[in-house]
């Protein structure tokens, strides 16, 4: 799994968060968590491959928001510890 955090400047309210979350889903159709703050200014989502950077950019891009960085990360699921 990884997890792929995108910095993205021009992000007001929420419908701006549901706009990127909407391109996100399309971009990477297994995209699991997508979560986008404005306040933050960032979204992140985790996917079986690493999503193709250039793709999100541009498709961002076309809504009117600018995407600054793409982080990508091995990620690792938190399980409960029973001890």
């Amino acid at each position: 799994m990884i997890k792929t955090t995108l910095k993205i400047d021009g992000m007001m309210c929420g419908m701006c968060e549901a706009h990127i979350n909407d391109v996100i889903r399309k971009v990477v159709p297994d995209a699991k968590k997508v979560k986008s703050s404005h306040t933050k200014g960032e979204s992140t989502f985790v996917s079986e491959q690493e999503p193709d950077k250039e793709e999100i950019i541009v498709k961002v891009a076309e809504t009117g928001y600018t995407v600054k960085s793409v982080i990508t990360e091995p990620y690792t699921k938190k399980f409960l510890k029973l001890f």
